[in-house]
């Protein structure tokens, strides 16, 4: 399946949802923030994926276009916070901690799980991880509890997923909270510039779709 994608923002999104009602028959997926976009049989043939800052119903009846949404993305060593009101950056930070070996280039959490922690070198950088993870989550907490966080955006590894959650800070949302959206950009390294770019490029609707269904797309493109 080759897939193509084409940016909508262009197009008022009251325009554009009323579109979708109009000329097609669709599923609205919170988790993913996209619309499925159907046939006649229910067919899946692509997909918009709206701007996180817009919250919209299964209707697709705008409920909030100034939705606050907190984006964290997470790798070893870095992390970036921002929180966004709308299209409206009101805060951001960033983390660094000594976690990475230097010659083999390794974090020390995937070291841990070859070789342990014996070494004083070891040592430190696990103490590091720790309190990394620990300076994330005391600051997630102060801001949700600071802010109405309609969705928390993440892009975090899945190793290091555990340590986000099994901090002695705790982490201040489930694994399995409603609100969570999984960022579905690469992000290079988690720093407020990357960070900030992808934000930027997910406040625009995006169409995706298989390019066997072209011709049911070309309305789009043309508007």
């Amino acid at each position: 399946m080759k897939q193509t994608s084409v940016n909508l923002f262009h197009i008022p999104v009251v325009d554009l949802l009323h579109q979708i009602q109009e000329r097609y028959q669709y599923t609205y997926d919170f988790q993913k923030h996209v619309i499925l976009l159907e046939n006649e049989s229910r067919e899946v043939l692509g997909q918009i994926r709206l701007p996180l800052h817009l919250i919209i119903n299964d209707q697709l009846e705008i409920v909030n276009e100034c939705a606050q949404v907190l984006y964290l993305s997470v790798e070893s060593g870095n992390a970036a916070i921002c929180v966004m009101e709308g299209k409206t950056n009101i805060y951001h930070t960033t983390f660094s901690a000594y976690m990475t070996r230097k010659k083999q280039g390794v974090s020390q959490i995937k070291y841990l799980n070859k070789k342990g922690k014996s070494r004083a070198g070891s040592r430190v950088r696990l103490a590091k991880t720790i309190e990394f993870f620990e300076n994330i989550n005391s600051t997630l907490t102060e801001l949700l509890v600071n802010h109405v966080i309609d969705r928390i955006a993440l892009n975090c590894s899945t190793t290091l997923i555990p340590y986000l959650h099994q901090s002695k800070v705790p982490c201040p949302f489930e694994k399995k909270d409603d609100r969570l959206y999984k960022i579905p950009l690469h992000i290079s390294q988690s720093n407020f510039t990357n960070l900030d770019k992808a934000i930027k490029k997910l406040m625009a609707p995006m169409l995706l779709y298989d390019i066997r269904f072209k011709e049911r797309f070309e309305g789009f493109e043309n508007c």
